[in-house]
């Protein structure tokens, strides 16, 4: 009794201290506010690296095409190696719409096919979007603005589908845990180390990118926003990440099977693909999402209830940006539980040399 309410303790000190002094990782409020105009728009050029995505293009393409730009945008779609028809598919949804498609071929050695991908197209701006992205008609205009005001990497983290049971249960914590493993208000202050970016969705000045090496530089990246993120923030330049209002994602994870491949892919590359950083990792995991509610069951404990209660309340945010009920947050163990599964089979997959793999791909 006295080990567990020790253990309790232990916990409730843990979710006090991740709440108030971890970077406000729980809150939603990084959104970009209203702007004002530039004296003239910069050239832009929106980059989409496309394997294999003729389900989902003609829900995103078309956004893009039909973006509210005062400037010169034109639409890059980079068909990699596709074989479900996503170029031809690509040409007939633009028809009369500014669109190039071009095919760079299989990656060179050394670099990912996204990155290979991204490295094909120039100008003042690159706005850098999956295939799976779909943009409202001022996102564009709306990224530009923000960059313009002092900003070289402005990136909108996409919202998610959250239409099945499983992705009601995944998706919300997902952008949770992104958010404690890299706080929105951390990435956003210049003197801050914190790095990140949402891929989905990234502005970069292309000047600076160029400066700091360009996407060669970052080449075999496989988390490529993050990575991108360190390099134009340690190039000296200014990121910015938030909450996105109109851009989301088309693509659906209807099974639990489909979101476990999804996030197992990178999890253990996240971890630098270290056994120690695994270890830390479970064992982390245990105590700050498990242990809380196991304790105030079994034992039962108020220091762990109140760990739990504190859990609960940190991602209601998360949970009302999805608009899913507020204490839905009760099920985050759960739902942590699956995650250190899914981070523990990330890493058997690497222990087998399969590794991060995407639409028949390994790396």
């Amino acid at each position: 009794m006295v080990a567990a309410l020790v253990a309790g303790w232990v916990t409730l000190g843990v979710w006090m201290g991740l709440v108030l002094t971890h970077g406000w990782f729980w809150r939603t409020d990084q959104r970009l506010p209203p702007l004002a105009e530039p004296q003239s728009w910069p050239s832009v050029a929106i980059v989409v690296p496309a394997r294999d995505e003729a389900d989902v293009l003609p829900s995103s393409l078309p956004t893009l095409l039909a973006q509210r730009y005062p400037g010169q945008a034109r639409v890059i779609l980079v068909n990699d190696n596709s074989s479900d028809g996503t170029g031809e598919l690509a040409r007939r949804l633009a028809s009369e719409a500014p669109l190039t498609v071009t095919s760079p071929g299989e990656p060179a050695e050394g670099w990912t096919g996204k990155l290979w991908a991204v490295a094909h197209g120039d100008v003042d701006y690159l706005l850098l979007t999956d295939a799976d992205i779909a943009h409202g008609p001022d996102s564009l205009a709306t990224l530009v603005k923000a960059a313009e005001g002092g900003r070289d990497l402005v990136s909108q983290m996409a919202r998610l589908r959250t239409e099945t049971w499983w992705e009601r249960l995944i998706v919300p914590a997902f952008v949770y845990f992104f958010a404690m493993l890299y706080p929105f208000h951390r990435v956003n202050k210049p003197t801050a180390r914190t790095a990140a970016a949402a891929g989905g969705c990234v502005l970069v000045r292309r000047e600076v990118l160029a400066r700091a090496g360009g996407v060669a530089a970052i080449r075999g990246a496989v988390i490529d926003d993050v990575a991108l993120a360190r390099l134009v923030k340690s190039a000296g330049g200014s990121i910015w990440l938030g909450l996105a209002e109109d851009v989301h994602s088309v693509r659906p994870y209807p099974r639990l099977a489909d979101l476990w491949r999804m996030i197992a892919r990178s999890a253990y590359t996240q971890l630098r693909h270290s056994p120690v950083l695994l270890a830390g990792t479970v064992a982390g995991m245990g105590l700050v999402f498990i242990a809380p509610p196991v304790l105030a069951i079994a034992v039962p404990s108020w220091p762990a209830a109140a760990a739990w209660l504190l859990m609960t309340a940190s991602f209601a945010p998360v949970a009302r940006y999805y608009g899913q009920p507020v204490l839905s947050g009760v099920l985050l163990p759960f739902t942590g539980f699956l995650y250190t599964l899914m981070t523990f089979d990330s890493a058997r997959r690497h222990w087998r040399g399969v590794g991060a793999g995407w639409k028949g791909r390994h790396y």
